[in-house]
């Protein structure tokens, strides 16, 4: 199997250089990998004593990032080096001053592996969620580095719980411990005889409470706010979008303001963006020179600025709920303790099924459906304000993994 495996590796990385040649985010996940050596050589010496983190994603790294900072504060004296399996994680957070050096997870081949643990010899090994990749958790297992997984999930229909699984389950002897958001996953492991596991929750949930105790105060929101009821989009793609102006166009009160935060913020998306909505709209990057308090809606052309907008809500919507990914992170604007509103496409994300159990979050899959509950939220200031409590109180519910896992890890 692990023959098997190796020249699958090797086919696999063949074809992505081939598609490299015309697609552009593969183009980003090739060439971005062959600075990882270069990177590593010049941010890490053999004296160095490492702690490595790998993050599939953004997303992941958001989960990851509450260990991260409290062990650079603890460890001031070790170096951190952090890696991305994917474009979206690493472009984005390729700068990240916390960390000594930021950098693309080599493919998992046996020769990239050694070159790897050989260049960075790390004493502690922390993986995020998930991304189980056997010759790099099987070298750790061989050289008997310290390797945790931190706010994983596991699900029953994973390779690891199925009788032709064996390969990659053994690869998980790798981890020193497991610390799984739920129940399940705890019942799943130990399933296949595994029982050095906590279950600690999710640290998503100690990120984006931190959130609300950070300055998000943004002067030009705050203008084109003006003390009005406030609808944050944010995260739309076009299903979105489709929805919400209607409600803008045929529905909304005028004294009714929204910030769109689309998903892709390509100029010619923007364009028919801005172009579909009849009533006075301003975007981010035309805000200089403006009275923007006389707009109704408000265009976010940016990135970077999404979480500090939503502070400024007084409902949300979340995006993606029409896409086949599913909807985009609902966490941040419960944080900040308002109601939320998606799409249908949620079964994959355990805390938007607990933020409508707790009748936080309400989903939506048509016009007709979106209009009744935004006109309800505008007209019924305590059930809004119910449900904004209901996020709110399941976020600080859900606070303190941090906490358990580095009791653990000291």
């Amino acid at each position: 199997m692990t023959f098997l495996y190796n020249i699958i590796v090797l086919i696999v990385s063949f074809i992505l250089k081939i598609i490299a040649l015309f697609n552009q985010k593969i183009a980003l996940f090739i060439n971005g990998r062959k600075e990882t050596w270069k990177k590593i050589k010049e941010g890490i010496s053999e004296k160095d004593k490492v702690i490595w983190m790998h993050c599939a994603s953004l997303g992941e790294f958001e989960q990851g990032r509450p260990i991260l900072e409290k062990l650079k504060e603890l460890h001031p004296s070790k170096k951190i080096v952090l890696t991305f399996f994917s474009p979206s994680g690493y472009e984005v957070r390729k700068n990240y001053e916390l960390v000594d050096v930021v950098c693309y997870l080599p493919l998992d081949s046996k020769k990239n592996v050694q070159k790897f643990l050989d260049m960075l010899n790390p004493v502690l090994v922390l993986f995020v969620k998930y991304e189980f990749w056997p010759n790099y958790l099987n070298e750790l297992k061989k050289r008997k580095i310290k390797t945790f997984l931190i706010s994983g999930i596991f699900r029953k229909n994973q390779l690891f719980f199925k009788w032709y699984g064996g390969y990659l389950k053994k690869a998980l002897n790798a981890f020193t411990h497991f610390f799984v958001q739920d129940e399940t996953s705890n019942q799943l492991l130990k399933s296949i005889n595994f029982n050095n596991i906590t279950v600690s929750g999710d640290t998503r949930f100690d990120r984006v409470f931190e959130i609300t105790q950070q300055n998000n105060h943004l002067q030009f929101i705050q203008e084109f706010v003006n003390n009005s009821y406030t609808v944050v989009a944010g995260s739309t793609w076009k299903d979105d979008e489709d929805l919400l102006v209607n409600y803008i166009n045929t529905k909304a009160s005028k004294n009714e303001k929204f910030i769109i935060a689309p998903h892709n913020i390509n100029s010619d998306a923007i364009k028919e963006l801005k172009a579909s909505i009849h009533k006075k709209v301003v975007m981010f990057s035309e805000k200089e020179h403006q009275n923007i308090a006389e707009f109704q809606v408000f265009i976010v052309d940016t990135i970077g600025i999404l979480t500090k907008i939503y502070s400024y809500a007084n409902v949300a919507y979340v995006g993606g709920g029409f896409t086949k990914s599913g909807v985009h992170n609902v966490l941040e604007p419960a944080t900040f303790g308002i109601p939320i509103v998606i799409g249908p496409n949620y079964f994959k994300f355990n805390e938007a099924k607990d933020l409508i159990k707790n009748e936080a979050c309400f989903v939506v899959d048509n016009s007709q459906k979106l209009s009744v509950l935004l006109n309800e939220f505008f007209q019924q200031k305590t059930k809004r304000e119910q449900a904004g409590k209901n996020a709110l109180n399941y976020v600080k519910n859900k606070t303190g993994a941090t906490a358990k896992i580095l009791n653990y890890l000291q």
